[in-house]
C-alpha cells in the first residue's frame, strides 16, 4: 500500500485553527520559499529606510509646514498622489516621486502597444519582445523622473516667502531662490531614488515573492494606516455620542470596523468572481482511440481592469482644481474668474456632487477602456479556432468574437459599479461620520482596495509554491 505524505495526513486531522498555524509553519520549512520571503521583507525594509531620508536642502524641524499648511490645495494634491505612488511627497524625501514614474511609463507603452505597430509586433515576439519593452520602459522612466522632479521642485520647494517652509540657508541665494547647482543635485537625487525603487521592484519580481511594484505601493499604504488611525483616536471622544452628529465616538469606531470588514469581503468576492464560459475541444480519432472532446471553462474575471481605473480617475481628477483655481486667480475678481474658481473649488471638495459624478463617470470610462486594451475577443476567438476548441452553440470566428465581446461588456459594467462604490465610500464616510478623508481612504476605499488586492495576489503566489510540493494552499 502506498503511503501518503505524513505532513498532509497530520494536517487533515487537526482543527481549523491549528491547520492555519501548520500551513504557516510549512511555508518557512521550504528553503526556497523561505529565502524568497525574507529577501522580499529585507528589500521592503530598505524601501522604508529611504522613505524617511529627506533631501539635503530641507530643514527637518519645519518640514511639516510644506505647501502652506495642511488644508492647502497643493498639500491635498500631494497627499492624494502619495497614496498611489508609494511615496510621501509632502516630506520631500529621496523617494519623493515614488514608483509612479515607472507605472506611468509602463502604462504609456502598453497603450502605445495597441496603436503603434512596432510595439504591437514586439508584444507578439514572446520573451524577447517583453525584455525589449521593459528596456524601453526603463528609459522612459528616467525621462519622466527628470521632468517630474523638476516640476516638483518648481511647485513645491519655493522660496520661504512663498510657501513658509524654512529651508536651510546654504542652498539658497540672497533672493531666496534655490541655486542652480542644488536644483540639479535635487533633481538627480529624486531621479536616482525612483530608479532605485524600480530596481527594488524588479529584484522582488525575480528573486522574491509577489509583484514587486505592487508590494511597494502596498507597503506605502499600509505604513500610513497606523498614523491615520492614531490621528482618528486623538480626535475621538470615547463615549456614546451617536452617529452623524459631527463627533467621533464609540459608535463611529464600530461603524468603521464593520465597514472595514465589509469592504474587505466585497473586494475578495469581486476579485474571485468569474464568468465561466464553457468550451469544448474537437474530437480526434487516431486508430481505435479518441482524443479530445473534453469540456472546459474559460474564466473571465468580473473586475477585469483591477484597480487601474480608480488610479487613472483619481490621478486625472487631481489636476482640475489646481488648473481651474489658478486660471480663475489669473483672470481676477470678475464673473469669469469667480466662475472658474468656483468650479475648481467644487472639484477640490471631494464631498461635492460634481466631483463624485465626474469620479464615477471616469471610473466607468477607464474600466471599459482598460478592458478593451487588455482583452481582445477577436484574438481569443482565433486562438480557440486554431487549437480546435469552440464554445457550444456559437460558430468559430466572428460569431464567437461577438459573443465574447457581449459577455465582457456586461460583466465590466458590474465590475465598474463595484469600483465606483468602493471609490465613493471614503467620501460618504468623511461626510456622514465626520472622519478625515485621508483616514477614510485608508480604511474603506481605494487604499484598502489596493492593499487587499495586492495581499490576495501575494497569497496566491505563496499557494502556488505550496501546491507544487503537494501541500494544501492557504486559501483551501
Amino acid at each position: 500500500m502506498r503511503r501518503g505524505n505524513p505532513t498532509r495526513l497530520r494536517l487533515a486531522q487537526r482543527p481549523n485553527g491549528n491547520q492555519m498555524l501548520e500551513k504557516l509553519r510549512i511555508i518557512f520549512t521550504i528553503p526556497e520559499l523561505r529565502q524568497k520571503i525574507f529577501l522580499t521583507l529585507f528589500l521592503l525594509c530598505v524601501y522604508r529606510v529611504g522613505w524617511q531620508i529627506t533631501l539635503p536642502i530641507i530643514d527637518h524641524n519645519q518640514i511639516s509646514n510644506l505647501a502652506g499648511g495642511e488644508q492647502s490645495t497643493l498639500s491635498t494634491f500631494l497627499e492624494r498622489v502619495s497614496v498611489f505612488s508609494a511615496s510621501q511627497l509632502t516630506q520631500v524625501t529621496i523617494f519623493g516621486l515614488g514608483i509612479m514614474p515607472y507605472i506611468s511609463a509602463a502604462i504609456i507603452l502598453q497603450l502605445l502597444g495597441s496603436v503603434y505597430a512596432p510595439l504591437e509586433q514586439l508584444k507578439k515576439e514572446g520573451e524577447a519582445g517583453r525584455k525589449k519593452i521593459n528596456e524601453y520602459t526603463r528609459y522612459l522612466t528616467v525621462v519622466l523622473c527628470l521632468l517630474q522632479s523638476a516640476a516638483f521642485l518648481y511647485f513645491v520647494i519655493m522660496p520661504e516667502d512663498q510657501n513658509g517652509l524654512n529651508m536651510t540657508a546654504t542652498p539658497f541665494e540672497s533672493n531666496g531662490t534655490l541655486t542652480l547647482g542644488w536644483q540639479i543635485t535635487s533633481i538627480l537625487i529624486m531621479t536616482c531614488g525612483s530608479v532605485f525603487l524600480m530596481w527594488l521592484g524588479e529584484q522582488i519580481d525575480e528573486f522574491g515573492i509577489g509583484n514587486g511594484i505592487s508590494l511597494l505601493i502596498m507597503a506605502g499604504i499600509v505604513a500610513q494606516m497606523p498614523g491615520a488611525l492614531f490621528s482618528l483616536i486623538n480626535n475621538a471622544q470615547f463615549e456614546l455620542s451617536g452617529l452623524f452628529n459631527g463627533t467621533v465616538g464609540i459608535e463611529t469606531f464600530i461603524a468603521l470596523g464593520l465597514l472595514f470588514v465589509g469592504v474587505v469581503l466585497g473586494i475578495v468576492f469581486v476579485t474571485l468572481a468569474q464568468r465561466r464560459i464553457p468550451t469544448q475541444s474537437a474530437k480526434h480519432v487516431r486508430g481505435r482511440r479518441v482524443y479530445g472532446g473534453t469540456r472546459q471553462y474559460m474564466p473571465l474575471r468580473v473586475n477585469q481592469a483591477g484597480v487601474m481605473p480608480i488610479i487613472f480617475a483619481s490621478s486625472l481628477l487631481m489636476f482640475p482644481p489646481l488648473m481651474l483655481i489658478s486660471f480663475g486667480s489669473w483672470l481676477g475678481d470678475n464673473i469669469f474668474g469667480n466662475f472658474f474658481s468656483s468650479v475648481g473649488a467644487a472639484f477640490q471638495n471631494q464631498a461635492s456632487l460634481l466631483f463624485n459624478l465626474a469620479y464615477i463617470a471616469m471610473i466607468y470610462f477607464f474600466c471599459y477602456f482598460w478592458t478593451a486594451i487588455t482583452f481582445n475577443p477577436k484574438e481569443i476567438s482565433e486562438n480557440l479556432k486554431e487549437s480546435g476548441t469552440f464554445i457550444p452553440g456559437y460558430r468559430p470566428g466572428k460569431t464567437t468574437s461577438n459573443y465574447l465581446e457581449n459577455v465582457i461588456e456586461r460583466i465590466t459594467y458590474v465590475g465598474a459599479g463595484f469600483l465606483a462604490l468602493v471609490a465613493v465610500i471614503p467620501t460618504l464616510v468623511s461626510s456622514f461620520l465626520d472622519v478625515n478623508f485621508m483616514v477614510a481612504s485608508f480604511y474603506g476605499g481605494t487604499g484598502l482596495l489596493i492593499a487587499v488586492s495586492v495581499a490576495f495576489d501575494l497569497v496566491q503566489k505563496i499557494d502556488s509554491h505550496l501546491v507544487m510540493r503537494n501541500y494544501k494552499g492557504l486559501l483551501e
